[in-house]
Order: C-alpha cells, then structure tokens, then sequence
C-alpha cells in the first residue's frame, strides 16, 4: 500500500481529493459494521481513517464536508439511522405550570368521563425524567429493536446502541410477560456519571457536553456502538406502546409488572387519590431534586386505570389522561463579590463566580461556574454586580447575567490571569480554555499527573495505583515524578518509616522498591509519554522518540524551538505526523522553566534508552500480524512491541487482510477466523522461530 503523504504537505486540491475518499471509505465500513454486521477491516485500521479525516479537517476547515464522518458523531442525523415506525405513536404529555392547571386538569378528567368529586379516581405521580425518550420492542422475551420518539410516528433504529445499556435486560422469562409488548421510558444520565464523562472528554481533548440530557441524548445517537458503550447510560421504565396484552388493568400494575420483569422503575413513583395528595407528592419531589443524583423537569401525573385512560384517549397529539407538572425556574438575585480560579486536573482555568449567599430552589448558592473568559465577555459580568443566579440541570448553578440597572459605578470588569495562580506557569489560551502549561509541578494536576506517569503505557510501576498516589501526595511523600525515585532513599533516613504505614508492612514496602527500581531503565517512547504533555499520545511519543533519538536531544532542540524562527521549529512540524497542535504543546511544555527542572531530576535518577530500530528485512515486516489466547513467553505488551521493532503490524482481529496469527493456549473466534479467511497460524515457539528468536 502506498504510503499517505503527510497532512502537512498536503495541498488543498489533494487535501480535498482525500477528504472526499475518506468520507466514501468510511461510509462504506460504517454500511458494513452497522447494516451487514460484517466489518472488513479492523477497529484500528478504521479509527486511524478517521484520525486522519479529522487531522485533515483541522488544517483544512474550509473543505468540511457535508457527508464528512467528523458530521455524523454526536446527535447524528436520523438520515444515519434505520427508521422505525412507531406502532402505536409516541406523543407528548401536555405541560402544567401551577396548581390552578393541576386542579384543573383534574376537574377536566372528572367532567370528561362524568366521575363526580365525591367519586374516587386515582393518578399515578411520578418524576418527570430529563433524558431521551426511547420505545423497546421484545418479542418472545427477547429485545429485537429500539427506536427513539423522532417526530413521535417514526423514529431512529437504536437497538444495537439499546443493548449496550446495563439497565435494559436482553431477554425476559417472566412466564407473564407478552409475547409482542414494546416497553417505553428514558434514557438518562446521572450527575456523577455526567461529571465523570466530561472529565474524561475534557483530558482526550474531546467536547464537553453541557447538561445531562445533551450527553445522553449523544451518546445514544452514535453512530458506532462501542462509543455508546462506554457511557455510563441509565434506563427507567414508565409505560408501553403496543401490548399483544397488558400485564394489569391499571398503570401503577402495569409497572409493577415492570418490575418483576427486571426493568428500573423510579422509587418515587406514588398512587395518589385526591388531587391535594397529587400536590403534595409534588413537593415532596421538588424538595428532593437536588439530592436525587439525576436530572428531572417536573412530575407526571396519570390516570391509573387503563379502562378510563381508552376512555379519555387523545386531544390533538397528548393524552387527554396524563398532564407534566414542570418545575418553575429556579432564579434569584444577589451579588457577585468576586471571581476566582480553579484550575482543573487537565490545567484548564475555569473562573468561579464568588456570591453573596442565595437561597436559589431551596439551596444555598454561593458559587456559580462562569465557564471561560469568552463567556464573562459575552455576558458583560462584572465584580460588583447585581447578577441573576438560576440552577440549571437541577443542582448546577449558573449566572444568566447582571441587573444593568444595579450596576454599581464602580463595578470592576474581570481580567483573565496569563499565569496559574496556583504554580505562576504560563496560562496558554487553548481555544475557549486557557490552560497551565506548568503540568508536572502545579498543584491542581499534580495527583493527575502522577498517576498517569505511573501508568501501565508509562513508566507501569506496580503498587503505586490511584489511591497510593493520592495517599503519598496528601502525606507530602510524593509531588512530582523525581520523588517516585528518591522515596526509599528518603525512607531510610525518615523516623516515620513506610513500612510502619497503616495497610502496609515490611514486604509490601520491599515491593515497591523494587517495582520502582525495575523502571530506573525505561524506553524512550514511554519517558515521553510519562510526562503527560497535551495531545502527545502513545503514538506520537513513538515518533517524537524515533525523531530525537535521547531525551537531552529533545530537550534541547524544544528549547531552541521556542524561537518559531529557529531550524529547531521547522524541523519538528517536518517530521511526519508532528502538525503545528501537536507541536505548540511539546514547545510549550519546554518552554517552562519548571518542567525542564523536573525532566533534568528525572533523567538524574533513571537511564533512557532509545528506541530500537525497526527492521526492514525481517521475515514479519510488511506483515499484518495477530495475537490471540494465552501468550507464555511473553506479555501481550512485550509481543505487539517485539512485532513493530520487526517491521510488523499488530492488529487486534483477524480478517482476510492478516498475514500471521500467533495463537496461544485458549484461542478461540480469532482461530476460527484465521481458517475461514485462509490466514497462516502458528503458536508462540514458532514466532520465535519465524523472527529468529528461538
């Protein structure tokens, strides 16, 4: 296969050319994972596609295409999805806003069905959740299509995104659940889970999202499933479409039934009989908003018995037996006494605003996020201020600005600090963000940091996992990565010895030694990677590492490449995968002083080796190889590393492109796949004989 040529050498012409093969490449995989369920080329080789269409895009955003792969991530077009059509339609519940609609709601339903006040007639209270709202067909018991309301007739085909949810059980053996019954709820995301996922989007340099919803609702509509899979997505069940037959005759049944059959039905789910219960519940719920851990928009009421509720049926497209009680928004008013600076684990500086205590929805506010300089900018917020507070996403408070005619005259405009308040390193502006480039000595990163030097792709010490990180950082034992090399040297002479530690002793502390000492000699490529330098990524430490060849070397010649007009800059975007992103970070990284004082004490206690040369005339180079079972010999790291230096490429599936599977005890659907698509197996001693080894 021809080699690509370097995006940055690219033109536009050519970069337009390529754009558009990739986005028909793509296109094609996608048809086959998703459609055909008969993906032709590996997990790898179509990430590395994508990389490279959105490398392109970055550099060339003037020739995005409309069909482009980097359009359809996130809340894909339905044009991207399967369309379902809705058996029995999902329409929407009409919206009350005060008592007065409630009561009136009510008194409509009696009035409709002739039921006089005197005469009983139940509703269900419940939460109304804040997520995305989803239809599950089972047929015999087993989940066989998802859909999503779309325009409440015809939906999006989700099922394959559906299964990837723990919540949703794939298969029910309830011996009373219907043959054909299409189960209905959200999908949601709870609050910890919503914070934990833009943490991990934020630090992969991906896009945060802002609320709950938005990440739900994104992370269903992907478009490739192991996406959605690693979100943390949520399930409760509250009603049905099409039911060869209905469980029970009344709603509250009906969801009981739910229950058994394993599916999450809220706890706060209430049988209320009069409407002043109704109100009550409501709340009772509203009070609890703030503690539930999840979003909610309000509490849905609806009549219990399903006999009254054919009665009532539809008016226009809502249910004439249900009404959404939505919340009131939650605003007030006080002043903004000054804004502070918190700096992330991944170095962004976020402004806080500091409040004059407010009660807001029946929690004290005394700090709102005012998210980047941009956004003070656009709101024209102002120390001084008077500024209207509102809690969004039930507990996540936010200024929607100032009382202008407040405004005092001595009001004082915000200034962004170009340096960390927490290290004084430079504070470099990312896009919206503004970020600390002093990464291996600022406080605020500091656990961040250790805990990725110490990673399995890093310098993989055994025994420091994240809770002894954090432990020996708290303790004032470890602050920066130099004194991972100098802890037992300074628990000799310490009157408090590790050993005496609570949860440690004299053999687990000889342990950790030892783990440290085994990585006193570390690869080129992993002491690049250790230091945790923006977007530089394990590939890219690769190529840094084969460029530079010595640590002291890249020290060096980043340095000088400050200067962008110095050879040492050109030199660097002219090594093949080093765009101007990649390499801003690396010269930003060395352009602080501090960093460099910590790569020098680094380099005084442990020994770089540079990266071996990868062969060209090995019997495995040029060759697609896969490993599979249980390797003996060496560790799955070793071996993938072994094949590179060979001129190998290690794939993780076997296809009709593998050249070579090496197959250890245990193997299992890759051996199957090496004999359908005709692919050379061999066990692990003859690897070693193959490359010469043995």
């Amino acid at each position: 296969m021809q080699k690509p040529v370097a995006i940055s050498a690219l033109t536009p012409i050519e970069a337009a050319a390529e754009l558009a093969r990739l986005a028909q490449e793509i296109a094609i995989h996608d048809a086959r994972y998703y459609r055909e369920d008969a993906p032709s080329v590996t997990d790898a080789e179509y990430d590395a596609l994508r990389q490279r269409n959105d490398a392109i895009e970055a550099k060339f955003p003037e020739l995005v295409r409309a069909d482009s792969p980097s359009q359809r991530l996130g809340a894909a077009p339905v044009e991207a999805f399967g369309k379902v059509r809705h058996r029995v339609p999902m329409l929407s519940l009409a919206n009350g806003f005060s008592e007065e609609e409630v009561r009136e709601f009510t008194a409509r339903v009696r009035r409709f069905l002739n039921v006089g006040e005197a005469e009983p007639l139940a509703f269900t209270a419940e939460p109304k959740i804040d997520g995305l709202s989803i239809s599950i067909r089972y047929s015999h018991g087993k989940l066989v299509e998802a859909a999503t309301r779309g325009d409440g007739f015809e939906g999006e085909n989700v099922t394959a995104n559906i299964r990837t949810i723990a919540d949703v059980p794939h298969v029910i053996s309830a011996s009373d659940f219907p043959a054909d019954f299409e189960i209905r709820g959200e999908i949601y995301m709870s609050h910890a889970d919503f914070a934990a996922l833009n943490v991990a989007q934020e630090k992969a340099g991906e896009k945060v999202f802002a609320n709950p919803r938005n990440a739900a609702a994104g992370s269903l509509r992907q478009l490739d499933s192991r996406i959605t899979a690693r979100r943390a997505l949520r399930f409760f069940a509250y009603a049905w479409g099409y039911a060869e037959r209905p469980p029970a005759s009344t709603q509250w049944d009906v969801c009981q039934a739910f229950k058994r059959w394993g599916f999450p039905v809220n706890r706060l789910m209430v049988l209320c009989e009069t409407v002043e219960e109704m109100l009550a519940h409501y709340h009772r719920i509203e009070e609890e908003r703030a503690a539930l851990g999840y979003d909610i928009d309000g509490v849905v009421y609806k009549v219990n018995r399903l006999d009254l509720q054919e009665r009532l049926g539809f008016v226009s497209r809502s249910p004439r037996w249900g009404l959404a009680h939505k919340f009131a928004a939650e605003k007030a008013m006080t002043r903004l006494e000054g804004i502070d600076i918190q700096v992330g684990r991944t170095g962004a500086l976020t402004p806080v605003a500091r409040l004059a205590p407010v009660t807001v929805g029946g929690v004290v506010v005394s700090n709102a996020t005012l998210h980047n300089e941009d956004e003070i900018e656009r709101k024209d917020v102002r120390i001084g201020d008077t500024v209207i507070v509102q809690r969004a996403g039930d507990v996540i408070p936010q200024i929607l600005g100032p009382v202008l005619e407040k405004r005092p005259v001595d009001a004082v405009k915000f200034v962004m600090p170009e340096l960390c308040p927490f290290c004084g390193s430079h504070a470099v502006r990312e896009g919206v963000v503004r970020r600390c480039t002093g990464g291996l000595v600022c406080p605020a990163q500091a656990v961040e940091r250790l805990r990725h030097f110490v990673s399995r792709l890093a310098f993989d010490i055994e025994g420091l996992g994240e809770k002894v990180i954090q432990e020996f950082y708290d303790d004032g034992l470890v602050a920066s990565p130099p004194d991972i090399f100098t802890l037992e040297a300074r628990d000799a002479r310490s009157l408090k010895k590790l050993k005496d530690r609570e949860g440690w002793g004299a053999a687990s502390v000889r342990k950790l030694f030892d783990a440290i000492d085994a990585r006193r000699i570390i690869g080129f490529d992993r002491f690049i990677f250790a230091l945790g330098i923006r977007h530089v990524g394990e590939t890219t430490a690769r190529q840094l590492a084969r460029a530079y060849g010595s640590a002291e070397h890249l020290r060096d010649q980043m340095i000088a490449a400050a200067d962008p007009e110095n050879e040492a800059r050109r030199e660097l975007t002219a090594h093949e995968g080093i765009g101007d992103v990649v390499a801003d970070a690396v010269v930003e990284f060395f352009a602080e002083a501090h960093n460099v004082e910590v790569v020098n004490a680094l380099l005084s206690h442990v020994k770089v080796e540079a990266l071996e040369a990868v062969a060209t005339s090995s019997p495995v180079a040029g060759k697609t190889v896969v490993f599979t079972g249980a390797l003996e010999r060496m560790t799955r790291d070793e071996a993938k590393a072994m094949a590179e230096r060979l001129g190998a490429k290690v794939s993780g599936s076997v296809s009709k492109k593998t050249d070579l599977l090496v197959a250890g005890p245990g193997a299992g659907s890759k051996l199957k796949d090496a004999e359908k698509h005709g692919v050379e197996v061999i066990d692990e001693d003859g690897w070693f004989r193959l490359v010469g080894q043995d």
